[in-house]
């Protein structure tokens, strides 16, 4: 009879119950890869002065490899065939997340703060968004109003107050990373099914390291190496095994169950996790107008996911 009963509940299951539960974990794994990445920012940040950007970039790859290649090297060497079929996508995907977006990451850390860099990833989201528009997905009133809402109150704490487009060189540099993050995420929606999660990332990483090596020798030619000490090696440990293999699984699976869109308004809590993890890790302080637009960035995001939800709901 217990068998009978668990039978009967899983057929018992709507459709409807099985979108939602989707959509639970799919928000939850966009949720661990936003709160996870706000450390690297702090983990940038912290570098900024003992390792430079490009030497910082390549050795967190070389950990993410290390870290994920025995979970994954085997799954990628059957698909190897696979791979090379679809060498040209996976190429520009390497490039967009792997090669160029952390580079750009470290290269603002040199001159903004970290409270800063996770307030205007918070743009990517938006750019996601314009993407799958650009495809001929409808966003819905709700998600905009929500998405203008957050991208206020990110305005007004990068221009300290006002809605100044005054921007440093080193919030350049980070409207760049935004840019190549929103890129490779409207990318994954077009990741061939065949090719396995673990496979996918393990083979990005590996590429994306490779392009990065001609620019870490000569960097290193130029510049020298750095010290390996607590201070340097811990937040590269971070950055390549949480960061890296951690976040991107974790965002990647997030992406093929909500799409870059939805998952994107998760993406709007960085700046506030970025906020705290500064204050408390670094000592960058946060006042009333950071406080003001973080509440911002907070009500957008509530109302672009109950704008999804609400959308989904009525095409049921």
């Amino acid at each position: 009879m217990a068998v009978l009963d668990r039978v009967r509940s899983s057929e018992a299951t709507t459709p409807a119950e099985k979108v939602r539960r989707a959509s639970g974990l799919g928000l939850l794994l966009a949720a661990v890869a936003t709160v996870v990445w706000s450390g690297s920012f702090v983990a940038s940040r912290a570098l900024h002065d003992s390792v430079p950007p490009v030497q910082a970039a390549f050795w967190r790859w070389i950990v993410a490899i290390v870290a994920v290649a025995p979970f994954a090297a085997r799954e990628t060497w059957r698909q190897r065939a696979l791979i090379r079929r679809h060498s040209g996508y996976l190429t520009l995907a390497s490039l967009l997340g792997v090669t160029v977006y952390n580079t750009l990451v470290n290269q603002a850390g040199l001159s903004t703060p970290a409270g800063n860099m996770g307030m205007i990833m918070a743009a990517s989201p938006v750019l996601m968004a314009v993407y799958e528009r650009l495809g001929g997905k409808r966003l819905g009133v709700r998600r905009a109003v929500g998405m203008a809402v957050a991208c206020t109150g990110v305005l007004l704490l990068v221009g300290k107050g006002s809605l100044s487009l005054d921007f440093a060189a080193g919030d350049l540099w980070m409207f760049a990373a935004a840019l190549s993050f929103a890129s490779y995420s409207a990318l994954l929606r077009r990741r061939p099914a065949e090719i396995g999660g673990l496979a996918f990332l393990f083979t990005t990483f590996v590429i994306g390291a490779l392009m990065l090596a001609p620019a870490f020798g000569a960097c290193l030619a130029l510049q020298g190496g750095f010290e390996p000490t607590a201070g340097t090696v811990g937040p590269l440990v971070y950055v390549g095994v949480f960061s890296s293999a951690v976040a991107f699984l974790s965002w990647n699976k997030a992406i093929a169950l909500l799409g870059a869109a939805r998952a994107g308004v998760v993406y709007y809590l960085q700046p506030v996790c970025v906020a705290v993890l500064s204050f408390v890790l670094l000592g960058e302080a946060t006042g009333p107008t950071q406080i003001l637009c973080m509440v911002l960035i907070l009500g957008g995001v509530m109302l672009g996911a109950s704008g999804g939800a609400a959308g989904r709901a009525r095409k049921r």
